[in-house]
């Protein structure tokens, strides 16, 4: 018996990227009716410069919260890696490549012990990523000495150097995220890896009677997160030309906020990390835009959490109508 697909229109919109797509477009238009200055080039690539940071490390919290964990030390994880990249290279007098390769690896190495806590002694991702937050923010300070590192090598800040598109400039950094995102957008949608990521959010019991070695699989997520984090220390390290031990402290948050408005379920199993992209891209839509009309900050913040409220609300619902 032939199966009939559903058109093309209709298995858009039921993906569940479409709802905080019409949401960016939506918000898209409204600010560029009420401000002049945001359908242009420049406004548009700093728009991606605000949120490639946050927009990286929301990749790898995409990836925990597919598995149906969460990371709360994924900004103070990030922060340290960068101390550790940027105090190597200046004050040890590090080749920078190693002191970035060695930067990676703390992030990963975080990642790597968030896995095995969960995994091991079975410990909520939740309160491990907790404890690890403060350990990680602790440490950055100790690390660092309270002090800014500056006069960083010419590798560490490259990806904030900027190329011309017509009369826009656009940071290599901005076009890491972006290939960043395309990349895990293949390894989630195209590989057996991806659909073993989804089968253990939606099920771990399930997963692991069909022989996915789900221990295995969640500390390699959570590895990789932690990598991914590095790569964001070093986008956050080059956008700013410093080493700050101050820097990150909300971006945990941030990196939810951007995966739950691109319509990743909190619960596991559900989501694109196109969406994250999304979702990323709506939060710096909504500062960017308000800024230009003049909106004070704290209304900012509102706004975005009220958008978050809502999502999670959507959320709730559509998994109602599915069972």
């Amino acid at each position: 018996m032939a199966v009939i697909e559903a058109p093309l229109p209709r298995r858009l919109i039921s993906t569940p990227v479409a709802g905080p797509l019409a949401a960016l477009v939506l918000a898209c238009l409204f600010f560029g009716i009420n401000s002049d200055q945001f359908f242009t080039g420049p406004n548009f690539s700093l728009i991606i410069q605000q949120v490639m940071v946050v927009g990286t490390l929301a990749i790898g919290q995409t990836l925990i919260i597919l598995t149906a964990g969460i990371d709360l030390a994924c900004g103070a994880i990030m922060a340290f890696g960068g101390i550790v990249m940027t105090k190597l290279a200046v004050d040890s007098g590090l080749p920078p490549l190693l002191a970035l390769t060695a930067g990676l690896a703390v992030c990963a190495a975080f990642g790597l012990v968030n896995g095995l806590l969960v995994t091991r002694i079975s410990l909520p991702p939740f309160i491990v990523t907790l404890g690890m937050l403060n350990v990680a923010f602790a440490l950055t300070h100790i690390y660092s000495g309270e002090q800014t590192v500056t006069e960083l090598p010419a590798l560490l800040t490259f990806l904030g150097q900027t190329f011309q598109v017509g009369q826009t400039n656009v940071t290599y950094g901005s076009l890491l995220t972006i290939l960043l995102f395309l990349l895990f957008a293949y390894l989630l949608g195209s590989t057996a890896w991806g659909r073993h990521v989804y089968a253990l959010g939606n099920s771990p019991e399930v997963a692991r009677l069909t022989g996915i070695r789900t221990r295995r699989l969640t500390v390699g997520v959570y590895t990789l997160a932690g990598l991914v984090y590095g790569v964001a220390a070093l986008l956050l390290v080059s956008r700013t030309g410093v080493g700050d031990p101050q820097a990150g402290q909300t971006d945990n948050l941030d990196s939810i906020t951007a995966v739950v408005l691109g319509g990743t379920s909190l619960f596991g199993g559900r989501g694109l990390v196109l969406g994250t992209l999304v979702g990323a891209l709506i939060v710096g839509v909504f500062r960017n835009g308000l800024q230009l009309m003049g909106v004070p900050s704290i209304y900012q913040t509102l706004i975005t959490g009220v958008l978050v409220i809502l999502a999670v609300a959507v959320d709730q619902l559509s998994r109602r109508r599915m069972r």
